[in-house]
């Protein structure tokens, strides 16, 4: 079935069909008309053609982290249900939390045909800008903040110095287990979350109940008996994500502490898991699934062209307090 025998049977011009097919301006009456003959005859148009003829794929190239991570599923569940309403497709990319991955995907991704890129960053260096800068499509980052780029992030900081005084309220020795400062987001912005709880406060932290760990529950064990024998007077743990929390408490099982008897721990990401844990983790929930419908609106913006402004938004958090505080 061809555009011309639509025409035909839909006794309309070729041209007509075209327009119809491109969304372009058909009367009622023929719309009717051509919409019932590909119907009845099941005719799909060629999107190889559709692309060469529009410069649109519908294609939206993805990039992030690690695939695992309930946070990123989340988010790129956000970004799939907006694309798809909009007649987009993604394409993945999971570069397991190695930088060099994310500089790959966006060469892939410049060389080839998306129509735009959402990019859920772990770090920034100068190659990332240079090779985002080289990017002749719509972009806009997810769960970071980048000057010069729309940007959708969770309000780390804020959440931190949150969770960080509802322990120290209770407790004389909080430790931290986070991970590396290079990550902004869950690295730097929410160890200076951590700092200012205790500035808040007027408190002192001690750098030695300060530890930098993998983003694994096997890293929150390790980093959790390294913090404990160095001092035992620990009695409040904060956690840079949920799942460093879960290793840090099966820690602490293994030595026989209670929770929140002897140690309060808390974490960030309000993980399915933490509310099945014994006792339940308290944590801090990020509207990780908003934040990406969020960021997939932006880009449909930038690609109907309507503004070309940079836009920042900030997510707002709730503190879900449970059973390990």
């Amino acid at each position: 079935m061809t555009i011309n025998e639509i025409a035909r049977l839909a006794e309309v011009s070729r041209a007509t069909v075209s327009r119809y097919l491109n969304n372009g301006y058909v009367s009622e009456e023929k719309k009717e008309r051509i919409r019932k003959v590909i119907e009845e005859t099941g005719y799909t148009p060629s999107s190889q053609a559709q692309t060469l003829r529009t410069k649109k794929t519908k294609l939206i190239g993805v990039i992030l982290p690690k695939i695992h991570s309930e946070a990123v599923s989340r988010m790129t569940a956000g970004i799939s249900e907006v694309l798809m309403k909009e007649g987009y497709h993604l394409l993945l990319a999971n570069t397991g939390n190695d930088e060099k991955e994310e500089l790959h995907y966006l060469n892939i991704f410049a060389e080839n045909y998306v129509d735009g890129v959402i990019l859920i960053a772990t770090v920034f260096t100068s190659e990332h800008r240079k090779r985002l800068a080289a990017l002749k499509v719509p972009v806009v980052i997810l769960a970071q903040r980048l000057a010069g780029y729309s940007c959708v992030y969770q309000d780390d900081f804020g959440a931190a110095r949150q969770l960080c005084g509802m322990l120290l309220k209770k407790s004389s020795h909080t430790a931290y287990l986070g991970v590396t400062t290079k990550d902004e987001a869950a690295g730097l912005s929410r160890k200076e979350g951590y700092l200012q709880a205790f500035r808040d406060m007027k408190r002192e932290p001690d750098e030695n109940l300060m530890e930098e760990v993998a983003f694994s529950m096997e890293a929150g064990y390790e980093g959790m008996k390294k913090l404990y024998e160095k001092d035992r007077k620990i009695d409040g743990v904060f956690c840079a994500t949920d799942n460093i929390a879960f290793g840090a408490m099966e820690y602490l099982q293994e030595i026989g502490k209670k929770m929140p008897e002897e140690i309060r721990i808390a974490g960030i990401g309000d993980s399915a898991v933490g509310r099945l844990t014994v006792p339940k983790l308290t944590s801090v929930h990020f509207h990780y699934k908003t934040s990406g419908m969020e960021a997939a609106r932006i880009l449909m913006e930038m690609l109907r062209g309507k503004e070309d402004i940079r836009r920042e938004l900030k997510m707002g958090f709730s503190l879900v307090k449970r059973e390990s505080v």
